[in-house]
């Protein structure tokens, strides 16, 4: 499988996923570690890829994505933004409903 179509399918599979430095308890980055708590304060379970780990990924999902730097979220299979858009959506109250329909939907 190329890494095109793995991107894809970890996009599909995972209803809130977050391309990070990192690991949700062990952020690489600043911006890492913003976007992740911002994401856990939504309450609800998320997928990551730490990208660190996975230097095809680091490589290939900015030109799929057409955003060029990390973190990542990735909502219902579209591209939500990096760590300013997730913490603006936050304080605004805009990210929490956005992932908890996710999840739920996922889930149904």
């Amino acid at each position: 499988m190329d890494i095109i179509e793995t991107i894809k399918e970890q996009i599909e599979k995972n209803p809130v996923l977050l391309y990070m430095k990192g690991s949700p308890n062990a952020p690489q980055c600043g911006f890492s570690a913003r976007a992740t708590q911002a994401i856990m304060g939504c309450g609800e379970k998320f997928a990551y890829v730490d990208i660190l780990q996975n230097p095809e990924i680091r490589t290939n999902l900015p030109k799929y994505a057409n955003w060029p730097t990390f973190p990542q979220l990735w909502v219902d299979g579209e591209l939500v933004g990096g760590s300013d858009i997730i913490l603006e959506m936050f304080e605004k109250g805009e990210l929490q409903p956005l992932i908890k329909q996710a999840v739920q939907k996922a889930g149904a």
